[in-house]
């Protein structure tokens, strides 16, 4: 077997005997992030733009909606960007509020609009159409933006996002000049622009591309209707590296080439007090989460199957888009690789799989799994299929402390909205 080079060691910040104390308190299957890694995360992130005046990252909530973690990155500097009426309270519980918050609209109703008034957020509109929902409804924020789909000029996407010619989100080209002409006739004064194109990208030339077309269209749109907008957020899509052979993202490469396209195209066109906005989930939670699960049986038939006590509805990605997530076994993590396993949960669906043939130590029952870089979009995408009670999630304090933050579900939680 050729050996891969390995750029991303997959580590786990616990070691064997302290993860087995744990597990005595707090049952498998859960969730543990890393507090720590974290806040490095974020400062990794603040570092690459930190040429730029008054960057912000806007947290992507949906990636890990829990309040201790918005919290943490609050504390940090980070806002949040929302897309649901919980995402906003969840937000305001962590003290997140007023231009911090970011709602960018996806078929949106009216309640969602009007708690974003009240919080002072910015309201960042998905359709030309919604400028008269939004007015009749709500009324308009103190600033509104828009989100631009490039697919006139961008053709490439991949499976999690889509290409953008084929995605529900954003206004075209010539509606985009429209939706600000109206507006600001309709007397919005302060305006922002948004795009959200990438997703768990990890090459540099995605963000330069994006950021290229975002500063071109902001100097044509102050140029032809004489807006002057006060950001531009370039979205996420920051990627982690999933497989230990994948290089990460070159964050000082993407701060430098977005600074020239600034200095090239944002300051002769007479926007240079504009600040450039983030919205990364997935590269400030990502590789600071981890699923812990049991071993419950071991099954060999045509193939050889490992059963664990969690399932997709503790984590959907592998199911969903076929994303891989590293595994090690607890004590085993030198061991040689010289099994094949398809690593199941128990939901009566076949793609209920963690791994597909995949090279592992010889595992046990009882033995303990870690499934790496579940940070973002892991819990956050759990289901109650097959009656299944969403996992419990731990908080790794920077002192070492394990914090319960998300009790596990029990199965009076599960009925609890039926009517008696």
């Amino acid at each position: 077997m050729v050996m891969k080079k390995i750029y991303s060691p997959k580590n786990f910040p616990l070691d064997e005997k302290t993860l087995r104390e744990i597990i005595k308190k707090f049952p498998t299957p859960f969730h543990i992030y890393d507090e720590k890694k974290i806040k490095e995360n974020f400062r990794q992130l603040k570092k690459t733009f930190s040429w730029a005046p008054n960057f912000r990252e806007h947290f992507a909530v949906k990636a890990t909606p829990n309040p201790h973690i918005v919290k943490i990155l609050a504390e940090e500097g980070a806002g949040t960007d929302c897309s649901s009426l919980a995402e906003l309270f969840l937000s305001e519980m962590a003290g997140v509020v007023g231009e911090k918050i970011i709602l960018t609209s996806n078929d949106t109703p009216a309640e969602e609009f009007k708690k974003a008034i009240e919080l002072g957020a910015i309201i960042n509109l998905d359709d030309i159409t919604h400028i008269d929902f939004l007015e009749k409804n709500a009324g308009f924020p103190k600033i509104l933006s828009f989100r631009y789909n490039p697919a006139d000029i961008m053709n490439e996407g991949n499976e999690i996002i889509g290409k953008p010619a084929e995605a529900k989100y954003g206004l075209t080209r010539e509606q985009i000049f429209s939706a600000y002409e109206i507006s600001k006739n309709r007397g919005v004064k302060r305006f922002g622009l948004h795009t959200m194109v990438a997703s768990n990208e990890l090459e540099t030339k995605t963000f330069l591309y994006t950021a290229k077309i975002m500063f071109e269209l902001a100097a044509e749109i102050k140029n032809r209707l004489g807006i002057n907008f006060e950001f531009i957020n370039l979205g996420g899509g920051f990627g982690i590296p999933y497989r230990p052979e994948e290089k990460p993202v070159n964050f000082q490469e993407i701060g430098e080439g977005i600074r020239e396209l600034f200095n090239e195209i944002i300051l002769p066109a007479g926007m240079e007090k504009i600040f450039i906005a983030t919205e990364s989930g997935r590269a400030m939670t990502g590789n600071a989460g981890w699923l812990v699960s049991t071993v419950l049986h071991e099954k060999n038939t045509y193939k050889n199957y490992i059963g664990l006590d969690s399932c997709m509805a503790n984590l959907m990605r592998p199911a969903l888009y076929g994303a891989y997530h590293h595994i090690t076994i607890l004590g085993k993590e030198n061991f040689p690789h010289d099994k094949i396993y398809d690593v199941t949960g128990s939901l009566c669906e076949n793609n209920d799989k963690f791994a597909i043939d995949r090279n592992l130590p010889k595992i046990e029952i009882g033995d303990i799994l870690v499934i790496h870089d579940t940070g973002a979009h892991g819990h956050a995408m759990g289901f109650n299929y097959n009656g299944k009670l969403r996992s419990a999630e731990l908080l790794l304090k920077e002192n070492g402390e394990i914090k319960l933050i998300r009790r596990a579900e029990t199965l009076d939680d599960y009925f609890s909205t039926l009517i008696k």
